[in-house]
């Protein structure tokens, strides 16, 4: 296959581009800077020059291919008017690659989240499409308009990735608590640190989003969930060890305060189970668990560094 890939020099994409490489397929992927083509073109895939916000530029790069991955985008929090424009770039995006896919039953793999499916202690499934009014609402109104697209003639389908996508290179919320933790000089958990989250190497998410692209069924709810939930308590005891500094409760009502807009979420007990995607696509995950990855150490190198 020649599969076109957005956000194909991030941090998950600088791992789907390979997979796809080393399967055999061929990889046209979005570049938005001269750095960003030249780190493509050293991998071997083909570049194609545009923006997640240049609709014409997406239409054009899925045009010429056998299917999409789409893995951009804009990942601004700093308030919910910034949230929520980030939601609606990408709908437009997903509507844009839709049209031009639309009545050829190639595929469109989306990347989405897997936070914010069901409350409770029962794991999220991929039956479960969340609610609309939750903080991910934007998230999963775009992946209705995906799935509307398999009725168009899109094999479409959406993998919902863990909230922690850890490996080498990490920016997310790992090292989101991690910086928190050196700037406060304690390394914390909210309340009783029992709540969990859901985690995947970046590597096993990258194998996933392949075999999403070579086979997954029109309309397709994905789990890119390697382990149901990592107690986040457990995870600040790694972290305050590795810093050599305190382990300590934070309250819910400092968590914001602590951790930034990541406080307002990280007490969730956010168990996602990935079952039925494994059986789907004979998905496997083999790579190092979060707690293992953490203790590698790659998490905790110079700060001034981006580790």
């Amino acid at each position: 296959m020649r599969v076109f890939v957005t956000g194909a020099s991030g941090f998950i994409g600088s791992a789907v581009v390979p997979e796809l490489l080393g399967a055999g397929h061929e990889v046209l992927g979005l570049a938005r800077s001269d750095s960003s083509a030249a780190a493509l073109a050293a991998t071997g895939a083909s570049v194609h020059r545009g923006s997640l916000d240049d609709t014409v530029s997406l239409r054009a790069g899925a045009a010429g291919v056998d299917g999409v991955i789409h893995l951009a985008y804009r990942h601004d929090f700093s308030d919910m008017a910034a949230v929520e424009e980030s939601a609606n770039i990408d709908l437009r995006a997903i509507e844009a690659i839709g049209e031009e896919l639309a009545g050829s039953d190639r595929p469109l793999v989306i990347a989405s989240g897997a936070l914010g499916l069901r409350t409770g202690s029962e794991p999220a499934t991929e039956a479960d499409m969340g609610d609309p009014a939750s903080f991910a609402a934007g998230r999963r109104r775009n992946e209705q308009a995906l799935f509307a697209l398999a009725e168009r003639g899109v094999r479409s389908s959406s993998v919902r990735l863990a909230p922690t996508v850890h490996g080498a290179g990490d920016q997310g919320f790992v090292a989101m608590m991690i910086t928190a933790a050196r700037e406060h000089g304690v390394s914390g958990y909210v309340g009783d640190g029992s709540g969990r989250w859901p985690a995947v190497h970046r590597l096993d998410a990258a194998g996933l989003f392949r075999l999403a692209v070579e086979g997954a069924p029109a309309g397709s709810a994905l789990h890119g969930v390697a382990e149901e939930g990592v107690v986040m308590g457990e995870v600040a005891e790694v972290i305050g060890r590795h810093l050599g500094i305190p382990v300590e409760s934070i309250a819910p009502e400092r968590a914001m305060e602590h951790f930034g807009f990541l406080g307002a979420v990280l007490s969730l007990d956010a168990v996602v189970s990935s079952t039925l995607t494994r059986e789907l696509l004979g998905w496997a995950p083999t790579r190092a668990g979060l707690i293992a990855d953490l203790e590698e150490g790659h998490y905790f190198g110079d700060p001034a560094s981006g580790a």
